[in-house]
C-alpha cells in the first residue's frame, strides 16, 4: 500500500477526527475537535490541516459545507500507525471466561459460543471457522453399533477434537465384525494425516476379501470424503450478532440493512475470504478495511481475522462490522476469544 508521511500536527489530528467520528458517526469539523478534544491547536489551524488530510486521500468531505469523515486510506493509517495497543477491561475478560470455560461439550457446540461471545463484546458480526482437518493425524478410530444397520464412527485426533459421523449400511452386520474392521482401520491408518488417509484408503483395504466385512468396508469407501474432510458440515462457519449489528447508526437505512442481512446469508462470501487470508498469512492477525476486501459485497465493511489452531487442525475467528469501528478494542477482542477458544479446545 502506499505509504505517507506526516507531521506530528497532521496524525494528532487524523488520530481525533476518527476518534470522534466512531464516537458519533457524523461528519466532523475542526470547531468540533478544538472543543473536545485539548490539542492546543485553533479551529482555523485544524481545518487547515483537515483540508491536507483530505488532499492525501485520508479524510473526505461527503457534502461541501459538512465536516470531514476518514477513507479507507485513513483509516489504513490510523490502524497501523495511530491506534491505541489493543487491551480489553477486566470485566470484559471475566465475561469472556465465564462464558467460555464451562463448556467442555462438542467442538460445534463450542464454535458457537465463541461466534455469540464475541459479537456481544464488539457489537459487530462474530464469524468462527470450523477447524479444517487436512492436515490432522488420525489418532484412532471407534466404530459404535447403533443398529443392525447403522453405525456410529468416532473419529479422535492427535490435537484432542473427536469428530463423530454416522452412517447407514445396506445389509444386517454382526458387532464382532464390526469389532474386526477397527482393529484393521486402526492398524492401518492411526498416525495418518487425513488428506493422505483419503487418497490412499482403498489400496490399503484392497486386500480384505472376507465377504463378511466388505459391507463394512464398502460404507466406509462410500463415505472417505464425509468421514475425513470437512464436507460433513453442512456450513463451515458459525455467524453470529446481525441483531448487534443492526444497532450501529450505518443501518438506520433501510439499503444498509438490505446490505447487511444479505452478506449474512450468503455467507459464502464471507467464508472464502476468510480462508484466503488465513491461507496466505498463516498465524497472523489480519486487518482489512473497506475496498481492501476485494469482493464488492464487503466493501463497505472491516474485518479483523485471526487464526486458531489445534495440533494440525486450524480454523479462523473474526469480526465484520462497518469501517467506522472501535478498532483498538475490537482487535483485543479477537486475541482474546481467539486465546480462550484455543484453550478450551486443547483442554
Amino acid at each position: 500500500m502506499e505509504l505517507y508521511e506526516l507531521t506530528e500536527r497532521e496524525k494528532t489530528v487524523l488520530r481525533y477526527v476518527i476518534h470522534q467520528f466512531v464516537l458519533t458517526a457524523n461528519p466532523v469539523g475542526s470547531r468540533n475537535i478544538s472543543k473536545k478534544y485539548n490539542i492546543g491547536y485553533s479551529p482555523a489551524t485544524i481545518r487547515n490541516v483537515m483540508s491536507d488530510l483530505e488532499d492525501s486521500g485520508l479524510l473526505g468531505q461527503p457534502h461541501t459545507s459538512a465536516g470531514r469523515i476518514p477513507t479507507d486510506r485513513g483509516y489504513r493509517f490510523y490502524v497501523d500507525s495511530l491506534m491505541d495497543p489493543p487491551k480489553l477491561t477486566k470485566k470484559v475478560q471475566k465475561f469472556v471466561e465465564v462464558n467460555i470455560d464451562p463448556i467442555k461439550s462438542e467442538t460445534d457446540e463450542l464454535i458457537k459460543i465463541t461466534s455469540q461471545i464475541l459479537s456481544e463484546i464488539t457489537n459487530q458480526i462474530a464469524c468462527v471457522t470450523y477447524p479444517k482437518f487436512e492436515n490432522s493425524i488420525l489418532e484412532k478410530i471407534q466404530i459404535v453399533q447403533l443398529s443392525s444397520n447403522r453405525i456410529l464412527v468416532v473419529v479422535a485426533i492427535k490435537s484432542g477434537l473427536v469428530r463423530t459421523i454416522t452412517l447407514e449400511l445396506t445389509t444386517s452386520i454382526e458387532f464382532k465384525n464390526l469389532q474386526h474392521v477397527q482393529n484393521i482401520l486402526n492398524d492401518r491408518l492411526s498416525g495418518l494425516q487425513f488428506s493422505e488417509i483419503k487418497e490412499t484408503f482403498a489400496a490399503r483395504l484392497q486386500d480384505l476379501n472376507k465377504e463378511k466385512l466388505k459391507p463394512i468396508i464398502r460404507v466406509f469407501v462410500d463415505s472417505i470424503d464425509k468421514i475425513f474432510s470437512d464436507n460433513r458440515l453442512e456450513d463451515k462457519a458459525i455467524i453470529s450478532g446481525t441483531k448487534n449489528i443492526l444497532k450501529q447508526p450505518e443501518f438506520e437505512e433501510f439499503e444498509n440493512i438490505q446490505g447487511i442481512i444479505e452478506l449474512v446469508e450468503d455467507k459464502d462470501v464471507i467464508i472464502h475470504f476468510m480462508e484466503k487470508k488465513s491461507s496466505e498469512h498463516p498465524g497472523e492477525i489480519s486487518i482489512t478495511i473497506g475496498k481492501e476486501n476485494i469482493d464488492e459485497k464487503l466493501s463497505d465493511y472491516s474485518m479483523i481475522l485471526r487464526d486458531y489452531k489445534i495440533g494440525e487442525a486450524t480454523g479462523t475467528v473474526g469480526v465484520i462490522g462497518p469501517k467506522r469501528m472501535q478498532y483498538s478494542k475490537v482487535l483485543a477482542s479477537v486475541m482474546y476469544v481467539t486465546e480462550a477458544l484455543t484453550k478450551q479446545l486443547r483442554a
